[in-house]
């Protein structure tokens, strides 16, 4: 059986438009939209910044930021193409399906569910670090065993990944109701960080907005990026490289963007509104960032910004330490929606992997009354919650970026692919300038990749020899589309 099967096009839209494994289509493009802003701004906006400023860009961390959400656009249009040519449950994974072959889009599904499993774990973690330091404003105090980087075991990271998997199983719509809610709550936070932080911006914190460049400490063993034992690539911090060096860091702040293309089954007119959520969200949350940044280093000098909290701290400086609970309320709000869509995301994968028989096709059995993949979604949240309540993960975290970065490189491919194969599909959207917007989709996802550690890469290879294993002993043998071959039987279970 060839390893690189296709699964046409026609064969995954007829699946999602009929029969038992059916979702609900009631996504709009505003809720696409929404879902995108609540899965990119997390963390990041809260965070990376400070420590991008302080570190490696200084004051010109804005340009990084631009830089950053460039990046993003490119595979972004590669992703809004493939979301209105092929509008089913999967993502990367459909498209590599339809595209490349079933091994490379079983290892692609393999990855994503190591970039979502993880990273929904991951930030529910964050998630209960914030919800015990806002607790403790009120005078409650939970033990460090029970929440927090340090906990035992996290009861509050497993309660809230619980609470958000009964709303996923209740219904896409309710889902999309709950993180509006939640979106509406973080960026009112955000917006008013912003119009606060402007009455306190000193002009001389912007001086100069791009400091003299110095070469950083060099990283050592594993624990070095894997440009520098390549090619010797020496880090460098501010001055035009360190803005650079910056982007890659202050990229992950834009994680998410595509899971909005996983819910292209669940849209009511894919073919218009994935291709303007999965932008519009974008576009939206750069700004967003740029605007953040401003005034994080005009409020305060960036060599003086904190690496932990710097926009609480910065508020401090002026005499505002108010502001502290309020970031904490909107930083709250903004991880329960990432660890929500990012669930979300992962389910609808899986879902499709299921329904193609890769995996155990009865999990893709969708809920009579609520149209969701309601037993896929219960297993992916009971193991999300042991992972967030038993693993400290801020060691592995890197890995949901590198995972999220090989999408980007895999989708880049498969739009230039299916524009040869099959030039004969309907696109509502196209990508401008094929072949040359997914090459440098590519080429910019590569960069950043080989800007992270040896052994994450090392994570990485280990994850995806694993997944290989899987398909050869499991999916192999029961796909559906090896069924079509003489001689070949499906084997549902």
């Amino acid at each position: 059986m060839s390893l690189f099967r296709t699964k046409p096009v026609e064969q995954s839209i007829e699946d999602a438009e009929g029969g038992e494994h059916r979702l609900r289509r009631t996504l709009s493009a505003l809720d696409l939209t929404v879902f995108g802003i609540g899965v990119i701004v997390g963390t990041g906006i809260f965070v990376l910044t400070g420590v991008a400023a302080r570190n490696t860009a200084g004051p010109a961390v804005a340009i990084s930021f631009v830089i950053a959400g460039i990046v993003c656009a490119l595979a972004a249009l590669c992703y809004a193409e493939f979301a209105a040519t092929v509008p089913v449950a999967g993502s990367a994974y459909t498209y590599a399906y339809a595209t490349i072959g079933e091994f490379p889009a079983w290892i692609i599904g393999w990855d994503l569910m190591l970039e979502l499993a993880l990273g929904a774990a991951v930030v529910a973690s964050g998630w209960s670090g914030y919800f015990a330091s806002l607790l403790k404003n009120f005078g409650i105090y939970l033990p460090s065993s029970i929440a927090g980087d340090e906990a035992v075991f996290n009861i509050p990271a497993a309660l809230i990944v619980i609470l958000l998997t009964g709303v996923l199983v209740a219904g896409i719509k309710m889902s999309a109701r709950f993180n509006g809610a939640m979106v509406a709550v973080k960026l009112a936070v955000v917006l008013l960080v912003i119009i606060a932080g402007l009455f306190f911006i000193k002009e001389a914190n912007y001086q100069p907005f791009v400091p003299p460049s110095h070469a950083m400490a060099a990283g050592e063993g594993m624990k070095a990026p894997l440009i520098q034992v390549l090619f010797g690539v020496q880090p460098v911090a501010y001055g035009v490289f360190g803005v650079f060096t910056a982007a890659a860091l202050v990229f992950f702040a834009y994680i998410g963007f595509d899971v909005v293309a996983t819910a292209a089954e669940e849209t009511r007119r894919p073919q218009r509104d994935l291709p303007i959520g999965i932008i519009a969200s974008l576009i939206v949350c750069t700004i967003l960032y740029v605007a953040v940044s401003l005034v994080v280093v005009g409020m305060q000098h960036y060599s003086e910004l904190s690496a932990s909290a710097p926009l609480a701290d910065a508020f401090r400086s002026v005499g505002q330490p108010w502001m502290a609970t309020l970031i904490s309320v909107g930083a709250i709000a903004g991880l329960t929606t990432v660890v929500m869509i990012l669930m979300l995301g992962q389910s609808r994968v899986l879902f499709a992997m299921c329904r193609d028989n890769l995996l155990p096709r009865s999990l893709a059995k969708v809920h009579p009354t609520f149209r969701t993949p309601y037993r896929i979604t219960i297993v992916i949240g009971a193991a999300t919650a042991l992972l967030a309540a038993l693993i400290p993960l801020s060691a592995i975290a890197e890995l949901v970026n590198i995972g999220t970065l090989f999408a980007f490189v895999i989708v880049a491919v498969a739009v230039v692919v299916l524009r040869r194969t099959r030039p004969d599909l309907p696109r509502s959207f196209r990508t401008p300038f094929v072949p040359v917007v997914p090459i440098l989709s590519v080429l910019a996802s590569a960069y950043l990749m080989l800007n992270l550690p040896v052994e994450t890469w090392i994570r990485f290879f280990a994850w995806m020899v694993v997944g290989a294993v899987v398909y050869f002993l499991y999916g192999r043998r029961r796909s559906r589309v090896a069924a079509t071959a003489p001689g070949e039987a499906v084997l549902e279970r």
